[in-house]
């Protein structure tokens, strides 16, 4: 996995924690019980540079109603940018947007990344027809050449964002410590298998708003045969709204994380606070 998807994952990763991996069918509709119309979460990003953390940037992320053809959905935008301080040596922009409908079923996704001074471009448009899962794939290289496929699934296939969105609904307290969740998610090159292991509760006390957090701790990892490698230990909320409050991403040039700032429009009452 490149270091640039590792920064982009800072707040969708967060949430792929509370994925079912029986699907009833290829659209897999779930309830929201987590977010609203009008949600808007908060982030500041920090990069450890030279056993110094420094302000590496921020992340937002908000929820709204929309219409997309002529259906009532929710659009989410995720947008990172490094700081002026961080731009000097990896300046990144990114905007992140998912449209899914009222029953969190994925319609729509799309990354614009400019990483680095080089702009990539991952797009999927899924459709269902017959109850399976049609996904066309566009990925466009920082060069502007542009890769298409077609690809159909009988299984249910998210983006980062759109498993985001529907896997705040899940409940969590299925799972065991040390259990492995595995997942399929589309971009714009392709439909992947990914990996996240549970790690049990956590206490965790943010930096920016001193609040005491009750979190369910997860971790993203990859693997090279047998041996584990993590990528992203996060923090979720243990309450209905499953908030990502604490990220810990572990890049090839050092340690970066991300903590939640403030958090509007919250649908349900936030639980978890323990101080």
């Amino acid at each position: 996995m490149r270091t640039t998807y590792r920064i982009a994952l800072v707040v969708t990763g967060a949430l792929f924690c509370f994925l079912f991996t029986s699907p009833l069918s290829a659209q897999c509709p779930q309830k929201n019980t987590a977010f609203q119309d009008g949600e808007r979460l908060e982030y500041k990003l920090f990069f450890n540079w030279k056993f110094v953390w420094v302000n590496a940037g921020t992340a937002t992320m908000t929820t709204d109603k929309t219409t997309y053809n002529g259906r009532s959905a929710y659009k989410s935008h995720l947008i990172t940018r490094t700081s002026k301080r961080l731009d000097k040596f990896f300046c990144m922009r990114d905007t992140l947007t998912s449209v899914v409908t009222p029953d969190l079923v994925p319609l729509y996704y799309r990354k614009g990344a400019n990483e680095g001074g080089k702009y990539r471009l991952n797009e999927v448009h899924y459709s269902y027809p017959g109850g399976n899962n049609h996904i066309e794939l566009l990925y466009v290289n920082p060069y502007g050449k542009e890769t298409r496929q077609a690809l159909n699934r009988v299984d249910c296939v998210y983006d980062m964002m759109s498993m985001m969105l529907r896997a705040r609904s899940f409940d969590g307290s299925q799972f065991k410590v040390g259990e492995k969740i595995r997942f399929l998610m589309a971009d714009g090159k392709d439909i992947e298998s990914q990996t996240l292991v549970y790690r049990g509760i956590k206490k965790f006390k943010t930096e920016e708003t001193k609040i005491t957090y009750r979190c369910m701790v997860f971790s993203f990892v990859e693997y090279k045969g047998k041996k584990e490698k993590e990528i992203i230990t996060f923090y979720v909320t243990d309450d209905e709204n499953h908030l990502p409050v604490r990220l810990d991403m572990f890049l090839k040039f050092g340690v970066a994380k991300a903590y939640l700032k403030t958090a509007t429009g919250v649908r349900n009452p936030q639980t978890s606070i323990i101080e």
